[in-house]
């Protein structure tokens, strides 16, 4: 598959194994036993994907997503061996793309995996010029499909890859109220296994976002029952 996975996990077996199991799959992976040199790893070798542990020492892996959301928009798959709500939404507040609970079957994460890059990769091939524009814009925002980015009264501003998927669904269909399952379904994928509510944490912090530009503060509509709904106003 040609795509670079960072592993931190102070789990010296675990990293062994995982891999060995996922060079299997064609994926070159680098390793790290805590989060002291994540950002420089990313820097130099800039991965497709992180798989992150919560309990690393020297500092927590919720304390080193929020580094890593600082400067980078790199998909993050938290593991944890509690697999409790709370570090689950806390994780998902923070910028993480998936989660999974320990001990896990290394099929599950592959499939994780391979889920978050799919939606990443580019899907336009054989699609109408419309489609293939580098541009989306409604709502007063412009968003932009090949950085991923959104811009804002021409400041750039940066998404984590779930936010990003989410809002494009959004402004792709203006003024249209799209449920939490069809939100899901074009955010993720329809094979990608997610969390209950999870989409109202990345909504959340989408808006929270937005809150900075005070035309745009109630620019996504909650619809109760339903969904959500971006509002596009001439």
């Amino acid at each position: 598959m040609d795509k670079k996975v960072l592993i931190v996990d102070d789990d010296a077996k675990l990293r062994t194994l995982l891999r060995e199991y996922l060079e299997g799959y064609g994926f070159e992976v680098l390793t790290l036993e805590d989060g002291s040199s994540v950002l420089k790893t990313l820097k130099i070798e800039s991965p497709d994907i992180v798989i992150l542990d919560i309990m690393l020492p020297k500092k927590d892996g919720l304390e080193v997503l929020k580094e890593i959301r600082t400067e980078f928009d790199v998909p993050v798959i938290m593991l944890t061996a509690k697999g409790e709500d709370a570090d689950r939404i806390v994780g998902l507040e923070l910028g993480a793309d998936d989660y999974l609970s320990k001990p896990f079957n290394p099929r599950e994460l592959l499939a994780r995996i391979k889920a978050v890059l799919r939606r990443l990769l580019p899907h336009d091939k054989g699609e109408s010029g419309k489609s293939k524009k580098m541009f989306i814009e409604a709502g007063g925002m412009k968003l932009n499909k090949a950085k991923h980015t959104l811009l804002v009264e021409d400041r750039e501003m940066d998404l984590s890859a779930t936010e990003y998927k989410l809002l494009e669904a959004l402004m792709e269909h203006p003024n249209t109220v799209l449920g939490r399952d069809e939100l899901l379904n074009l955010a993720r994928g329809r094979d990608f296994m997610v969390f209950d509510r999870s989409i109202d944490v990345h909504i959340s912090k989408l808006r929270a976002k937005l809150n900075a530009y005070p035309r745009l503060r109630e620019r996504i509509k909650t619809v109760w029952g339903t969904g959500y709904m971006l509002e596009d106003t001439k």
